[in-house]
C-alpha cells in the first residue's frame, strides 16, 4: 500500500465520524449494530493487534483470512461494554482509533455496569431490568456464532502449523508472521473468554443489587437468562487465557519480506 493510500485509509473513519456528528444523528442501526454503510472490511482488524499488545506478544504483518476477519468482527460485541453499544461516536469506538476508548475494554470492575444502569438517563426500574435482560440476551445470541468460527480458526491454525514443517523453503519472515498470527488468533479468543467471565460478574452484581434496591418480579427471568449465559460461557473455554497486562507492553513488530 502506498503512503497516500495509507493516509486515505486512516482518514476515512474520521471523516465518516465527522459526517455523522455534523448530521446530528447516531451511527447505530437496528439491534445496536453500526449502519451497514459505515461498516468496512477492516473495521475490527485492530482487535487482534490489541490482544497481542496486551499479552506482550508479536503482531503479524500477514493479511487476515476471511475467517480471521470474521473472528474479530464477532469478538468485538462480546468485549465491548454493553453500555457503549448506543454511543453516538460508535464509529471511532469500533475502529479503535482512540486509545482511551480501547482501555475501557480492559476494565474489570463489576460495579461499573450497575452504575450505568443507575444513571440519570434510566429513570424506571422496569427499564433497568429490561436493559439488563436485553444485554444478557444479546450476549447469548452472540456466543454461538463467535465460538463456531473460533473452533474453525483453531483447526485451520493447527493445519497451518503442520504445513509450516512441511514447506522447506519457507522464509524466516513468513514463518514469524504465521506464528504471530496463530498467537493473535488464540489471544482474540482468550480475550472474549475473559470478557465473558467479567461480564457475567457485572450482570450478577447488577441483578443482585437491583433485587434488593428495586425488587421486581422480572428479576427471576433475568436470573434464568444470566444462568444460561454463564453456562454457555463455561462450555466454551477453548484456549488458556494469558495474564493480560494492565497497560500495553512493547510489541515485536514482525517485518514483511522485502520487495525484490
Amino acid at each position: 500500500m502506498s503512503p497516500n493510500s495509507r493516509r486515505r485509509a486512516s482518514v476515512l473513519p474520521i471523516a465518516v465520524l465527522l459526517g455523522v456528528a455534523l448530521a446530528g444523528c447516531s451511527s447505530i442501526g437496528d439491534f445496536g449494530r453500526l449502519e451497514p454503510s459505515l461498516v468496512k472490511d477492516d473495521i475490527h482488524d485492530w482487535v487482534g493487534q490489541e490482544a497481542a499488545a496486551r499479552a506482550g506478544a508479536p503482531i503479524s504483518a500477514a493479511n487476515l483470512t476471511d475467517d480471521e476477519r470474521t473472528l474479530r468482527d464477532l469478538a468485538f460485541p462480546l468485549i465491548e461494554p454493553p453500555y457503549d453499544r448506543q454511543r453516538w461516536n460508535a464509529v471511532v469506538y469500533e475502529y479503535g482509533l482512540d486509545h482511551k476508548f480501547r482501555r475501557e475494554l480492559w476494565i474489570d470492575d463489576p460495579t461499573v455496569y450497575y452504575a450505568h444502569l443507575q444513571s440519570a438517563y434510566v429513570r424506571s426500574s422496569a427499564v433497568r431490568y429490561s436493559r439488563l435482560s436485553d444485554d444478557i440476551r444479546n450476549d447469548i445470541v452472540g456466543i454461538d456464532p463467535f465460538f463456531t468460527i473460533a473452533r474453525r480458526v483453531i483447526d485451520l491454525d493447527r493445519r497451518r502449523e503442520a504445513m509450516m514443517h512441511a514447506v522447506a523453503d519457507l522464509s524466516p519472515a513468513e514463518a514469524l508472521n504465521a506464528r504471530a498470527r496463530i498467537g493473535e488468533n488464540a489471544l482474540v479468543i482468550a480475550w472474549v473468554e475473559h470478557a465473558l467471565v467479567e461480564r457475567c460478574a457485572s450482570y450478577r452484581f447488577a441483578l443482585e443489587h437491583l433485587a434488593v434496591v428495586e425488587p421486581q418480579a422480572a428479576a427471576a427471568d433475568v436470573d434464568r437468562a444470566l444462568t444460561q449465559l454463564q453456562q454457555k460461557a463455561a462450555a466454551n473455554n477453548l484456549v488458556v487465557a494469558p495474564a493480560f497486562a494492565a497497560l500495553p507492553q512493547p510489541v515485536l513488530a514482525v517485518v514483511e519480506p522485502a520487495a525484490n
